[in-house]
């Protein structure tokens, strides 16, 4: 059984095609960058074919037929009814969804409804919804959402000291992303430890960076709120700030709202703290050269880092595990002993040489807590759970 997996951003698709066999193999990669702009690009790899080419791709439904040739003509497929199964990434699912769901009408319009709250990521997964059922029809498509895996919060965790009736009326509560990348990496850190009802908190530091508390494989806590914007400063986002700023930007510097949404999600976090770069692996180069603001901005993400550690510990009355996934979570050494050496007064201990190299357990043998470096793989968990509700 073959299985596509579609990731569509505003201006991109990233597209995975799996085959089911004792495990999920990945055959195919289609990656199209830059749709509507001058130099969009494809990417396709597979175990015999690698292309790279620019060209114009107007939309999304011309970016999924591009898919659909270029699965044919490489000879990925030989005929689409070869693809059982279609699972597609939505970034915002609400508090309607908890679950994976087979898409139809309702859905679709469902998915319409919750594009306010996330108006650069749910249009664009619903364009690619409609080009695959157009051109895919034989195939169930699911949606697997960014949020579901966070709606075993519980009211506490969720609600912010807003008057009540803004949640009730409005939605506004923390609904949580990367959903899928810490529901794959904690139960893969589960299966390792082979126990239950362990307490897990998951890093996923990268462009996009989330921190996540689990008991049992459940979401209690997450860093990321009513927007991806809350938490940790990230790629070149802020992260949190006191919301009294966006005011005084307002008033004082006469931005307007658009400017300062610019602002805090496009020119923050690493690129305009550091001045150097949005690239941790820049600023690390600086930072070997003693460069005082690559230092600085190295200590603070990691100070950050380690307040969410701390704070989740007590919050869940004690931590079995921390994991480190995403780009910058899975490489950058140097981020994950600072962050957790604020954690040594509770028996967590790092193995240097192991922590450096990037290895899957990195705590030292001694060590009360556990700290692993597990590599996410989102398409492998859409493509699973896409799978499991198409065959009930």
């Amino acid at each position: 059984m073959k299985i596509l997996v579609i990731n569509a951003g505003s201006s991109s698709i990233k597209s995975k095609l799996f085959e089911k066999k004792k495990d999920f193999e990945p055959i195919a990669k289609f990656h199209i960058d830059g749709i509507g702009l001058k130099g969009c690009k494809l990417i396709f790899k597979s175990e015999d074919k690698n292309i790279g080419l620019k060209l114009p791709v107007k939309n999304h439904e011309e970016g999924i037929k591009l898919l659909v040739k270029t699965l044919k003509d490489t000879g990925t497929i030989e005929n689409l009814k070869e693809i059982e199964v279609v699972g597609h990434r939505v970034v915002h699912g609400g508090e309607k969804y908890s679950e994976p769901v087979k898409i139809d009408a309702r859905v679709i319009k469902e998915i319409d409804k919750l594009s306010s709250l996330a108006p650069l990521h749910n249009p664009a997964n619903l364009q690619a919804i409609r080009a695959c059922k157009k051109l895919i029809k034989h195939a169930p498509q699911i949606a697997v959402f960014d949020t579901a895996f966070h709606q075993t919060m519980p009211e506490k965790a969720y609600l912010y000291g807003l008057p009540y009736e803004y949640y009730k009326k409005h939605n506004i509560r923390r609904y949580g992303f990367h959903g899928t990348s810490h529901k794959y990496v904690t139960e893969t850190a589960i299966k390792l430890l082979k126990k239950k009802n362990l307490k897990i908190i998951s890093c996923h530091i990268g462009n996009g960076s989330s921190i996540t508390a689990s008991i049992n494989g459940k979401s209690v806590d997450t860093s990321m709120g009513f927007t991806p914007l809350e938490g940790i400063m990230m790629g070149t986002r802020s992260g949190s700030i006191d919301p009294a700023i966006v005011l005084h930007l307002q008033e004082k510097h006469k931005m307007k709202p658009s400017a300062i949404d610019d602002l805090l999600n496009n020119e923050s976090g690493l690129k305009g703290f550091s001045q150097i770069s949005p690239d941790m692996r820049d600023i690390y180069a600086k930072y070997k050269e003693k460069d005082p603001q690559a230092i600085l901005t190295i200590e603070t993400l990691s100070y950050q880092i380690a307040k969410y550690l701390g704070a989740y510990t007590a919050a869940m009355d004690g931590l079995d595990a921390v994991i480190f996934t995403g780009g910058l979570g899975e490489k950058a050494f140097y981020v994950r002993e600072k962050a957790c050496s604020y954690l040594n007064h509770s028996g967590l201990k790092l193995n240097a040489k192991k922590n450096e190299n990037c290895e899957e357990l990195i705590s030292d043998g001694k060590s009360k807590i556990k700290v692993f470096v597990i590599p996410t793989n989102e398409e492998k968990e859409i493509a699973s759970q896409a799978f499991k509700l198409a065959k009930k």
